[in-house]
């Protein structure tokens, strides 16, 4: 399985950024999710959707990103307003489990990643 994502850039605050990931490869029991890493931490979960369409979003951006699929083109997007400095990471797009609908993000459930796009947001 691979994953590819675009559309990383540099914003000013406020501003928006929509990030794709084209996949080659999906199941309808597996889900798909953007993580993202900042120099100096740990990854972590963003934003998640199932193949029914679920989604769920980290605190810190709930609002102001959203996550959606589209199957016919087997791509990913995150849709980001309203970004801030702290938004400022790696972004990633990951393959796998779904069991971050009924818990925490954790990149153990996720066994296919692509290679990340950068997102940095200035103020």
């Amino acid at each position: 399985v691979q994953l590819v994502e675009s559309g990383g850039g540099s914003v000013q605050t406020g501003g928006s950024l929509r990030l794709s990931c084209v996949f080659s490869y999906t199941h309808s029991t597996w889900c798909m999710a953007w993580f993202r890493q900042a120099p100096g931490k740990e990854r972590e979960g963003v934003a998640g959707i199932s193949s029914a369409g679920e989604t769920k979003y980290t605190a810190s951006v709930k609002g102001r990103f959203t996550i959606s699929q589209d199957n016919d083109t087997n791509t990913l997007y995150l849709q980001m307003n309203t970004l801030r400095p702290e938004d400022t990471a790696k972004y990633y797009c990951a393959a796998g489990g779904c069991a971050f609908l009924f818990g925490d993000f954790s990149t153990n459930d996720f066994g296919y990643w692509g290679q990340g796009t950068q997102v940095t947001v200035s103020s």
